[in-house]
């Protein structure tokens, strides 16, 4: 009855269905599975290497382009989670940073209704955030079929921006529109459609992979330390005195 149903949204089948276990043994298999969104990002570093180097590349030639998260739902707030942390960790400017969220920003809080299916907005905010060819466009889908997502990856491929386009299903329409295209094919999760959890993960771990990268590259890390973070609070003022100590 249903065809082309992406490997994120089938039923587990591998084990009792989870409200069918114990408390103990469902942590287990939570557990179990979560290290499985690190073993599919490993399997993908030659796909995560490349886009590290292309996103260098575009960011060293082009010194106002700035790095654009782009997703709906969990894969929007994973790309926030994200791009927040490089100006105090590495002081990227926070004005080469964007984010295009569906539903906006209202939706990092809060499930937007139909937001995710919204293409007229997707080009009404890629067009308002002026995205160019200076900037990286980095696209997160789990089920790689987001309408929303694959709109403005669509939009920004046109404009000529860098696009990097990360997919949990391997057969996403969103890796049509990527010049560097990152599959984590996390497979079911143990709540069926959950995509919070597996395939969350996974995109949190790559994501941090590819900016901390991309970031050592720029020479905004030296031996092992933050050598440029900036301290925002009590704590990080300690913090950086220290390592301006060890360097």
């Amino acid at each position: 009855m249903f065809k082309n149903i992406p490997k994120t949204e089938l039923l587990y089948k591998k084990n009792k269905p989870i409200d069918h276990l114990s408390i103990s043994d469902g942590i287990l298999l939570m557990a179990d599975e979560q290290k499985k969104a690190a073993i599919e990002v490993r399997k993908a570093s030659k796909s995560i290497e490349f886009a590290i180097n292309k996103i260098y590349d575009h960011l060293m030639l082009n010194t106002k382009g700035r790095l654009v998260y782009v997703g709906a739902g969990t894969s929007g707030r994973v790309g926030v989670q994200d791009g927040v942390e490089l100006f105090p960790t590495f002081n990227w400017p926070k004005d080469r940073l964007e984010y295009i969220i569906a539903g906006g920003n209202k939706a990092i809080l809060n499930a937007v209704e139909n937001a995710e299916d919204d293409i007229l907005q997707a080009e009404e905010v890629t067009s308002k955030k002026f995205i160019n060819s200076q900037d990286v466009v980095i696209g997160l889908a789990a089920s790689g079929n987001t309408p929303f997502t694959c709109k403005v990856l669509e939009e920004a491929y046109k404009k000529g921006a860098l696009t990097i386009t990360i997919s949990n299903n391997p057969k996403g329409n969103i890796l049509k529109f990527g010049q560097a295209q990152i599959i984590l094919d996390t497979k079911e999760e143990v709540i069926s459609g959950s995509t919070r959890l597996k395939a969350g993960t996974a995109q949190k771990i790559c994501l941090n992979i590819i900016s901390s990268m991309v970031m050592i590259k720029m020479g905004r890390v030296q031996n092992g330390i933050m050598s440029h973070m900036v301290p925002t609070n009590e704590k990080l003022r300690h913090r950086k005195l220290r390592i301006n100590k060890q360097l």
